[in-house]
């Protein structure tokens, strides 16, 4: 089989279009607020699209098909071309000198990470600021494309389950109702955001940084314009409750937004995967609560006054940073590690539930956790008949066993992908507990990890070949592994 080179090049070309439109924006708000570097970034803005109508222009003509060889390179490509795109903002501006820390900052807000190697970020350009929260949003909008309308068609990671369900694609070939399937979902997406932007202003919190965070919070990014994160309003409960409903939606599937705008509530009450999702929250939460109530004595000035008492303010801190791991949005509003020992090994096992399938989280996500766990139980009553068939199933439906492989498949690459990744951070100079954290961490795309690399702490003082490491981690977490590591194998780039 020949590779369609030029549909590939074509693509990485209108998707350099779109990103320098999206650094126009980031150049608007520079000049809005003369903050002395819009010229620098529309520069980047020009360069990179200029750079993809020359692209545009030299594979026109192109063969309009695009098969699974290409799918598989387009999207991890287009991520990889984003974010060296996407740097060139940082670098002209002179906000994040050197390439390293440059690339590691975007691929860090393409992949809704959130890991970040600012130390000062309140003394960035608000230009900068903007483009940083942007490429939250991009990534964000991208992957609920990707795991909606693309996923399905690669046959990835269990993403076929809910194909059937998303108002979109049939699971078969590529089809017009992608198109119908994308536009759908960026008007819920930019209604929640436009959403949570106005409540949070009414809340009391700057245009500017109502708008930041909403851009962080839908695509569960976590990157904040503020040094201390959501804790800088931790004298303004009715601000972080507002982030907290919004993390909520974005961790949950998009497709069931849709179902819950057209009436159809009841699909949304019974669908599997959100009421455990729920109720994993909700058991989770109360743990956390109780453990930081009793047990953290966590000092009242500590992170600002407890305006609503010690209890609505163990509560809320919980309910607060459960979701953010959970979602793998990473804002924080105080140090999980700081609480106890218990609590950090308990937030640690949470970077690895991850949210919703068709949501903007990372994570291993609570469908595949749920199938497992009900493929593994069946196991028992499979031992005891041996030649019964008892097939997994879910929302009422069989599943069949090639998805069911293929989550298992999924599950034992990421635990192996994991401990690879610690052992790297090990071997570039990382202590134990920052080098499991950070690589659960990037995994995830979670953000905030353990150790030197904790909730207050930042990840500037890895090793530059950490750095890369850990853009090579989120990139494969983010694309759902298979996407990323099968282009590592020889027998994708044989000719058939």
């Amino acid at each position: 089989m020949t590779l369609n080179s030029r549909i590939i090049f074509h693509l990485m070309g209108l998707l350099l279009v779109c990103n320098g439109g999206f650094m126009l924006l980031a150049a608007l708000v520079s000049g809005i607020y003369n903050d002395g570097i819009t010229l620098e970034i529309t520069t980047a803005a020009i360069s990179t699209m200029f750079g993809g109508v020359f692209a545009m222009f030299y594979t026109r003509g192109h063969k309009k098909e695009v098969k699974r060889k290409e799918g598989y390179i387009i999207v991890t490509f287009g991520w990889i071309v984003m974010s060296i795109s996407g740097m060139l903002p940082y670098i002209f501006s002179g906000a994040i000198p050197g390439i390293t820390n440059a690339f590691f900052e975007t691929i860090s807000g393409y992949t809704t990470t959130g890991a970040s190697i600012l130390e000062d970020i309140e003394s960035l350009p608000k230009g900068i600021l903007f483009w940083r929260s942007l490429t939250h949003w991009i990534g964000g909008m991208g992957i609920i494309v990707l795991a909606i309308a693309i996923l399905p068609l690669l046959g990835i990671g269990g993403m076929q389950l809910f194909a059937a369900e998303a108002p979109g694609p049939n699971a078969d070939k590529l089809h017009p109702r992608i198109t119908d399937t994308a536009k759908r979902l960026w008007l819920i997406y930019f209604g929640y955001t436009a959403a949570e932007t106005l409540l949070l202003k009414l809340a009391g919190m700057s245009f500017f940084d109502a708008i930041n965070h909403a851009l962080a919070t839908l695509s569960t990014g976590g990157f904040s314009t503020k040094n201390a994160s959501l804790a800088h309003w931790n004298d303004q409960p009715l601000i972080q409750y507002i982030v907290i409903f919004f993390m909520f939606l974005a961790g949950s599937n998009f497709v069931l937004s849709y179902f819950a705008f057209k009436g159809k509530v009841q699909r949304v009450i019974k669908d599997e995967e959100f009421k455990f999702y729920t109720g994993f929250i909700f058991c989770f939460m109360v743990v956390a609560a109780l453990v930081v109530y009793f047990k953290a004595n966590v000092p009242v000035s500590e992170y600002h006054p407890m305006v609503l008492g010690e209890g609505e303010s163990a509560f809320r801190h919980a309910l607060f940073q459960v979701i953010a791991v959970v979602t793998t949005t990473g804002f924080v509003s105080a140090d999980f590690t700081a609480w106890t020992p218990f609590l950090t090994i308990f937030f640690f096992g949470l970077m690895f539930l991850g949210g919703s399938a068709g949501s903007t989280a990372g994570g291993i996500k609570v469908m595949r956790h749920l199938l497992i766990i009900k493929n593994g139980l069946l196991e028992f009553k499979r031992t005891l008949h041996m030649n019964a068939i008892i097939p997994v199933r879910y929302n009422n439906k069989t599943v069949s066993e090639h998805i069911v492989y293929n989550i298992i498949a999924f599950f034992v690459l990421y635990m192996l992908l994991f401990v690879i990744g610690a052992l790297v951070l090990g071997a570039v100079g990382l202590d134990f507990v920052s080098a499991i954290g950070g690589a659960a961490s990037s995994l995830g795309n979670v953000g905030p990890a353990l150790g030197s690399l904790n909730p207050v702490s930042n990840f500037n003082s890895l090793p530059d070949a950490g750095k890369w490491w850990c853009g090579f981690l989120m990139l494969a977490g983010r694309l759902e592994l298979f996407t990323v590591l099968i282009l590592l194998t020889p027998y994708f780039w044989k000719r058939i």
